[in-house]
């Protein structure tokens, strides 16, 4: 396969990851242009009660675009995921405010998540399935990891228009209208990944031997529980990187750019320990870049958290964000080829797709409502750790467990 289809595969992904995170990140100015409130707190839980509905909808996607490319290849379900995605952050940025359409304005803001939610439920099987299936051998979990290294290259480019935004606008531009920036660019860069998936080369083992997925059909439930799990921390903690910028906003007071600049570096970061992390699961084997990072998170991660609240400054905003997308980054990514290799190529994106939509949906359509939940109802902007701290421990065992079952 040409270097033109993988990277094909992972600009697209790139720009659907942008699209559906760029909600998220820029969660604060679209509370108060779709929900206004006097009470700060009730705006801002709507704004990610709403960026959670676009979870909802992913399993949808996942199931028929997933089904799609089983039976008509990876590159015809990754044309339609694109296709969807432009569409709804097209509603997005072109959608007047509460001020102008008053309750409608909210209702298709909603609508246009659960767009942007059939369309990243459609993209991760076929796009991660498709860079599993290409790699050489010695290579899979390198190749795996570009999944999470182009979501990781997104939270890079949103962060960077936020910070830009607030360093060249301030609040109030960011408010009227610069949140609608990164929206207006995905949708304006979606014909050029179009072309370029119009133009990629099927993936050549579709017709694999099933023989590498039976190990999840003989574990049963166990596997998949496990399996579950594994998806579910990486969901809450990459959640919480990407929360990093609202809750700099909100819980720590720290100016806008140096709350966005946080997300700057937990892209920077990401990218690199994505990387890194599939590459090392390659030479070095699973268990010390799946399992290990989870403990460390998992221990570490309340400390993190209580150090950040007690010196709330750019350092240590920096120091702690740059920690814990290291670890939740690099472990996730190496875990992905652990994941794809539970199923049965003929089988694989319907099966993954699924997998990764449904435990999303649940965990995480719901981190940032349980953040900002947590920290308004216990008072303590260090409450969510933990939260992460349980999650990842959990992993930790349900990926040994995983781990052991191969050998």
């Amino acid at each position: 396969m040409g270097a033109a289809s993988v990277a094909a595969a992972v600009f697209g992904n790139l720009l659907e990851v942008f699209d559906f995170i760029a909600y998220g990140i820029f969660a604060v100015a679209i509370g108060r242009c779709f929900f206004p409130s006097k009470d700060a707190y009730l705006s801002l839980l709507l704004s990610v009660t709403t960026f959670g509905v676009g979870f909802v909808t992913r399993p949808l996607g996942a199931l028929l675009i997933g089904i799609l490319a089983d039976r008509r290849g990876r590159r015809a379900g990754m044309i339609a995921s694109l296709g969807l995605m432009g569409l709804g952050s097209l509603t997005i940025a072109v959608l007047p405010g509460y001020a102008t359409l008053g309750i409608a304005a909210p209702v298709l803001l909603l609508l246009a998540r659960m767009i942007q939610g059939i369309a990243w439920g459609a993209e991760a099987g076929p796009a991660t399935a498709f860079l599993l299936e290409n790699a050489p051998p010695s290579q899979r979990g390198y190749f795996a990891s570009w999944q999470s290294a182009s979501q990781m290259l997104a939270v890079l480019l949103a962060g960077s228009i936020g910070f830009l935004s607030a360093l060249l606008g301030g609040e109030a531009t960011m408010n009227a209208w610069g949140w609608r920036i990164p929206f207006a660019l995905g949708v304006l860069v979606v014909p050029v990944g179009l072309l370029l998936r119009r133009g990629m080369e099927e993936a050549p083992r579709l017709a694999e031997s099933s023989a590498d997925g039976a190990s999840l059909f003989q574990s049963g439930w166990v596997a998949l529980a496990c399996a579950t799990m594994l998806v579910i921390a990486g969901t809450v903690s990459q959640y919480f990187i990407n929360y990093v910028t609202t809750y700099a906003l909100t819980s720590l007071h720290l100016p806008e750019t140096i709350s966005f600049l946080g997300t700057v570096i937990a892209g920077v970061v990401g990218t690199a320990a994505a990387l890194g992390g599939g590459a090392l699961s390659d030479r070095i084997g699973l268990f010390p870049i799946v399992v290990l990072p989870r403990i460390l998170l998992g221990l570490l991660i309340v400390p993190m958290l209580v150090l950040l609240q007690g010196v709330p400054g750019w350092w240590s905003f920096a120091l702690v964000t740059a920690s814990i997308t290291l670890l939740q980054v690099g472990s996730f990514a190496a875990s992905l080829r652990l994941l794809l290799e539970l199923f049965p190529a003929q089988k694989r994106s319907t099966g993954f797709g699924l997998l990764y939509a449904l435990g999303i949906s649940v965990f995480g359509g719901t981190a940032q409502i349980v953040f900002t939940f947590l920290i308004h109802w216990t008072g303590n902007p260090a409450s969510p750790s933990w939260y992460l701290a349980l999650v990842n421990l959990l992993c930790a065992g349900a990926g040994m467990v995983l781990i052991r079952g191969r050998r």
